[in-house]
């Protein structure tokens, strides 16, 4: 049986089918093709090590989760390492096998994939020069080479220009500058990915804790290693280290909902359920995947709460799962209600006939047996009026495929949503997002939605001013000021004035900072970053026309 991921099938999963439906309700026409993922699931390949230098196999394995971290900010679908892991044990191929073009597409098959990315370099004199190729699966088509090359300390220029490449090659309509993606890696040192790589690829789990430990101390805020470093220490049984570990990830980063299910884990490894619960609940608050809400169930079924409510979510989304069949009969059992326990356990059993703890709650439900009063956790055996004391299932795993999946798939309803709307509508809707993704530092996500505004409606002023703060952060000041010049001539704005207040400073024009402060402070009195210009020049003696 073939793995597949699940992502054209993940529209089997009713709580998403129920999802398109409310969709369709609203109005929202739905093809074969918008229903599907669009032909942009894509698989990255290691890059081939042609330097001749064991030691910097390493750069090989780094370009997929470069690639990938690009890639799916420009709104592709792409398949993790795990995935790519899958694939090879299923075909009886090592993990670190290096596929010939045959045993390639028979991976993309295997894994569901539009594109592949394929690619090799090469280091000479402390320069790289990389070269990639995207196969096209359907095809069976080959790309001309795509290339880059720069000095080795600048890898992460080469990958994001790279990654940029092969998305315009994908989607000749792609439309983020190349520059957003350059400036993405943000503050990360090469020392610090270069541990991060070697500690996630690390054939042990001393050596692989010992990298990613590394990683951190040059830098503490780097959220790949930090989940990386966490689920290493919680393979290790660590669960309050993992935890603390966990938890520096910001709740705005993407990796936060994966953290928190581990967090969940950890804590309810623990027998801290009132933890696990508020973590589970995180989760499920962003993303109410059937598993997050069963065990944010299980969490509070541990407190002694009635956890029926939740139970019946987890089973109403996906009714073919018999244990979440099962827990809620143990939770109507509980709950004293035999006719609905009943009616559970017989849905768990005819889902999976030899679940023998299945028909032990029979049983004991068939016998009318007094439900154990205490909290499970709790209950002391000897005093229990049975021997079998059913207690609820949770799910150790987390699915990334499922949520990055769901998270795609609501991503594209969401663009079939918009579309009914008026364009200004719609600009302002993309607008919105664009902001939060700049809030949360993601600036190519939130290029792609200031440019999908500005497609919508040309004249929206609040798009062309976010499209001038990406410029801004990713240090094209040129574009800044023509992007924010623009915005002021369709609407005069807060944001784009202080965007050329702040390119003005950068040129120590502080005469014309000033005033472009000046015009914001007109516009909105009690702003708070234009006092803080305003301050700022006043520190350096300008004042305010």
């Amino acid at each position: 049986m073939t793995k597949r991921l699940q992502v054209r099938s993940i529209l089997q999963r009713p709580w998403l089918l129920s999802l398109l439906l409310l969709c369709s309700i609203a109005g929202v026409s739905q093809s074969a093709e918008t229903a599907d993922t669009g032909g942009r699931v894509i698989l990255v390949l290691p890059f081939d090590n042609r330097s001749g230098q064991p030691a910097l196999a390493w750069v090989g394995d780094s370009f997929p989760d470069t690639l990938n971290q690009r890639l799916s900010s420009a709104g592709f679908l792409t398949l993790t390492r795990e995935d790519r892991q899958y694939a090879l044990d299923h075909l009886g191929l090592p993990i670190d096998f290096r596929p010939s073009r045959a045993t390639t597409i028979r991976i993309a098959q295997n894994l569901d994939a539009d594109f592949v990315i394929v690619g090799s370099f090469n280091v000479i004199n402390g320069r790289i020069a990389v070269q990639a190729q995207v196969l096209e699966v359907k095809n069976l088509r080959l790309s001309a080479p795509l290339q880059d090359s720069s000095e080795l300390n600048r890898l992460f220029d080469v990958e994001n220009a790279v990654a940029w490449k092969v998305a315009r090659q994908i989607d000749p309509h792609f439309n983020i500058a190349q520059q957003t993606f350059l400036a993405a890696s943000g503050g990360v040192q090469l020392s610090a990915f270069e541990n991060y790589i070697r500690g996630t690829d690390a054939p042990t789990s001393q050596e692989r804790i010992k990298r990613l430990q590394a990683a951190i101390a040059t830098n503490p805020d780097y959220p790949a290693a930090l989940l990386a470093l966490g689920k290493a220490q919680y393979n290790e049984r660590e669960y309050d280290q993992a935890a603390a570990t966990f938890a520096k990830i910001p709740q705005t980063d993407r990796r936060a909902l994966e953290a928190g299910f581990y967090i969940g884990l950890s804590r309810f490894n623990t027998a801290k359920y009132a933890e696990a619960e508020s973590a589970f609940s995180f989760v499920a608050s962003r993303l109410p995947l059937p598993e997050v809400v069963n065990n944010q169930a299980v969490a509070s079924s541990r407190q002694g709460h009635n956890a029926v409510p939740l139970f019946q979510r987890a089973s109403t989304a996906d009714p073919n799962d018999p244990d979440y069949h099962y827990n809620l009969a143990v939770a109507f059992f509980r709950q004293g209600d035999f006719a609905g326990a009943t009616r559970e356990v017989n849905s768990t059993l005819k889902l999976r006939p030899a679940d023998s703890e299945a028909a032990q709650l029979k049983t004991s439900i068939s016998e009318g047996r007094k439900p154990p009063t205490a909290t499970p956790a709790a209950t002391d055996p000897a005093a229990s009026t049975s021997d079998f004391d059913p207690l609820e299932r949770i799910r150790r795993t987390y699915s990334e495929a499922s949520f990055r999946q769901a998270a795609f798939q609501l991503d594209q309803m969401r663009a079939m949503r918009l579309a009914t709307l008026p364009p200004a509508e719609q600009a302002a809707e993309y607008t919105r997002q664009g902001h939060e993704y700049l809030s949360q530092g993601l600036v190519p996500e939130a290029e792609q939605e200031f440019q999908t505004a500005i497609a919508a409606d040309a004249s929206s002023a609040e798009a062309h001013a976010g499209l001038a703060q990406v410029r801004e952060r990713s240090g094209n000041a040129a574009d800044a000021r023509t992007e924010a010049q623009s915005s002021i001539m369709l609407r005069p704005n807060v944001t784009a004035y202080l965007v050329l207040a702040r390119l003005d400073l950068q040129t120590s024009d502080a005469s014309a900072s000033a005033s472009n402060v000046s015009k914001a402070l007109q516009l909105d009195p009690k702003n708070s970053a234009a006092q803080g210009m305003r301050q700022a020049l006043q520190a350096r003696g300008q004042s305010l026309p």
